[in-house]
């Protein structure tokens, strides 16, 4: 064995101490912690011969990169929708680190981690109120759970049209309905072939919506002249968490043949919310759904969920299987997760999220979904109340999209007035565009926010105006 490697293994214990104390500091002090950050990183290190062992690598991290390192799970870290790691998730990521099991299989030789995941998901469809119905697993990030979710929906639209997509490719045109897609989605289409170009956009509603026109969704389909067709709808548009009448879509399905798919990467969890379940009345009619854990689960990335469902599973295995691996065996007697999602190599993502739940419980999370929403109407009352403020849509959940009164289209005031509020390093959120409008967004999801966070935020942006 390299000698650097076996000095390491016997100071293993003294490793984690240092990497432990590390930790524990920055989670203690992640309030004080810059949330952005204008460091320049120094110039590219080259490929040393001999290795210095992990202490000095420690060290030379610390000195490097360490000040770079913003609070990008901390309580004022508002840009995207990033969501913070609760202290069981964390426990449970450096578990899954040191274990280090490659989740593929339930039962048999090996590994047998994927029973972990699969208890997993039913803990998860608990906290969503969703039925046994949907098979679930775990994938790195939206992206790839909306991409998996597609990928089936393409091999079922490919079946109705008498074609098998993932062995012949595609062959006809394939339609696809959807109002206001996360670009993640429209990103998985052209992954899959799709194409955005195939993409029949539905009008929203009108008001200060992003929501389905359900009226043009049906002449839509009806110019279709029952044709199948996929589509997208969304349990919380990136900009004003505008959700689709699901009730609706549900009735829809009794006169027409669709796939459809749900992206509630955040706004699933509205579930939690007595004020706001009714949101998502009915969406458990749906074929496919994704749901991010990154987000509003509070735990490490990288973290999602896919939920398909089971009377799918034979698509999903044509879809995904390593049909040219027979020591996988038979992919329909065999559960294994690599015959149902994109990786074949696959760490067990599961364990932060088995973690939380069990520590928090659905109390717990629905804690703290009330906490971010009451925090995020607080800081829309906060917008309305400047009058060099004004909201770009109503606060539906838990973001705010704002902007300047007058002029709201002047794009360098906006962009000047959010690098100055962002380079104090006190806050950071992101930029957004809105109905041609240049705009901020801030996404309450951390479960560290607390209202002194907001009213600090508040005064910060005083002070700047």
């Amino acid at each position: 064995m390299n000698g650097q490697l076996q000095e390491d293994l016997s100071s293993l214990e003294k490793i984690f101490q240092l990497i432990s104390r590390q930790g524990s500091d920055y989670l203690k002090n992640i309030g004080e912690r810059p949330a952005s950050t204008i460091i320049e990183p120094a110039a590219p290190a080259h490929m040393p011969y001999e290795g210095i062992g992990t202490i000095e690598t420690l060290r030379k991290f610390n000195d490097r990169w360490e000040p770079a390192m913003v609070a990008a799970s901390g309580p004022r870290y508002w840009g995207f929708v990033t969501g913070g790691t609760t202290p069981a998730s964390i426990a449970g990521d450096w578990l899954t680190t040191i274990y280090d099991q490659n989740t593929q299989s339930a039962k048999g030789d090996g590994d047998i981690s994927a029973a972990i995941e699969l208890e997993t998901v039913g803990l998860l469809r608990e906290l969503l109120e969703l039925p046994d119905a949907f098979l679930g697993g775990f994938v790195t990030g939206a992206t790839m759970s909306n991409f998996t979710c597609l990928a089936v929906a393409r091999q079922w639209l490919g079946q109705q049209l008498g074609n098998d997509i993932a062995k012949e490719g595609i062959t006809q045109k394939m339609n696809i309905l959807t109002a206001t897609p996360h670009s993640s989605s429209i990103k998985s289409l052209a992954l899959l072939g799709m194409g955005s170009s195939n993409i029949l956009q539905v009008k929203t509603m009108e008001g200060n919506r992003e929501a389905i026109d359900l009226h043009d969704l049906e002449a839509q389909i009806r110019q279709l002249n029952g044709a199948p067709f996929i589509l997208i709808s969304s349990a919380g548009t990136v900009n004003t968490v505008d959700f689709d009448d699901f009730s609706a879509i549900a009735a829809l399905r009794k006169q027409y043949h669709f796939w459809w798919h749900i992206d509630a990467a955040f706004g699933g969890f509205a579930i939690l919310s007595d004020t706001h379940k009714q949101l998502l009345k009915d969406w458990e009619q749906a074929d496919s759904i994704t749901v991010d854990c990154h987000k509003w689960l509070n735990v490490p990335y990288e973290n999602a969920v896919f939920f398909v469902k089971e009377q799918h599973r034979m698509l999903q295995v044509t879809t995904f299987q390593n049909s040219n691996a027979p020591y996988l065996g038979d992919p329909l007697e065999h559960f294994n997760y690599l015959n149902l999602l994109p990786e074949n190599s696959r760490r067990l993502k599961a364990l932060p999220v088995w973690f939380t739940l069990h520590a928090y419980g659905r109390r717990g999370y629905r804690h703290i979904v009330e906490n971010n929403i009451r925090q995020a109407q607080n800081f829309g009352a906060f917008i309305r109340s400047r009058p060099e403020l004004s909201l770009l849509a109503p606060v539906r959940l838990n973001t705010v999209c704002f902007s300047f009164s007058a002029p709201s289209d002047d794009a360098k005031k906006v962009t000047s007035f959010l690098a100055a509020l962002n380079k104090t390093g006190k806050i950071f959120m992101s930029p957004t565009h809105y109905k041609g409008q240049p705009g901020i967004r801030a996404a309450f999801v951390n479960f560290r926010t607390t209202e002194k966070d907001v009213e600090l935020v508040q005064e910060l942006m005083g002070s700047l105006l």
